[in-house]
């Protein structure tokens, strides 16, 4: 059975361009794998604590040494992994705040960053464990910054794919809405474009 997860991280749930792109890339996914189960992580209704030192003491202790409360602790961390573990396709509702993810896609990040579970260290380096998946990410922008004078801001898109390299995964595909509060009719335009690539690649 194939299985996808759906994050949202956009804080906005009225009118969010990301979540109306997940949306629809959800149900066009359904509609090509109508056995198929979603897995749905929302991030505005799960708000992620950061991390803490008494976190971390439960990302380096082993599973079988670990207290009560540290298994506790590390319970949702643990449950975010399992998630992306489990699915074959990975959307994720990514618009850009302050040059950058929104900070509860940054918490999700450190929360399934975890050695010895999503990557492990080498002789050679770290190497990522979460192989074969493909990762769709849904890039909402108010402004234009894939080219032109606010090129060098972009600090979003180098730091997903980045992120999900480390990881393992390398197949990722950015479907890209800028320029939203530029101009209604742009904004009309961007969508339309990402409506039709979502089309072609929930069917992949």
């Amino acid at each position: 059975m194939e299985t996808l997860l759906h994050i949202d991280t956009s804080p906005r749930i009225a009118g969010s361009v990301s979540r109306q792109l997940t949306a629809s890339f959800v149900a066009r996914w359904r509609g090509e794998h109508p056995g198929g189960r979603v897995i749905v992580r929302d991030l505005a209704a799960t708000v992620l604590p950061h991390v803490s030192e008494a976190l971390i003491g439960a990302y380096y202790t082993p599973a079988d040494q670990r207290s009560a409360e540290q298994g506790a602790t590390i319970a949702l961390s643990d449950q975010l992994v399992d998630e992306v573990l489990a699915a074959d396709v990975i959307v994720i509702g990514a618009p850009m705040h302050n040059f950058g993810v929104t900070s509860s896609l940054k918490a999700w990040v450190d929360h399934v960053a975890r050695v010895g579970r999503t990557f492990k260290y080498t002789e050679l380096g770290p190497v990522g464990l979460v192989n074969g998946k493909r990762a769709v990410v849904v890039i909402a922008r108010g402004g234009i910054f894939s080219e032109g004078p606010y090129q060098a801001f972009d600090f979003q898109t180098p730091y997903i794919k980045g992120v999900l390299g480390f990881i393992g995964i390398t197949d990722v595909e950015l479907v890209l809405a800028e320029g939203l509060s530029l101009s209604e009719e742009g904004a009309n335009q961007a969508i339309a474009r990402c409506e039709d690539l979502i089309t072609a690649s929930a069917g992949k």
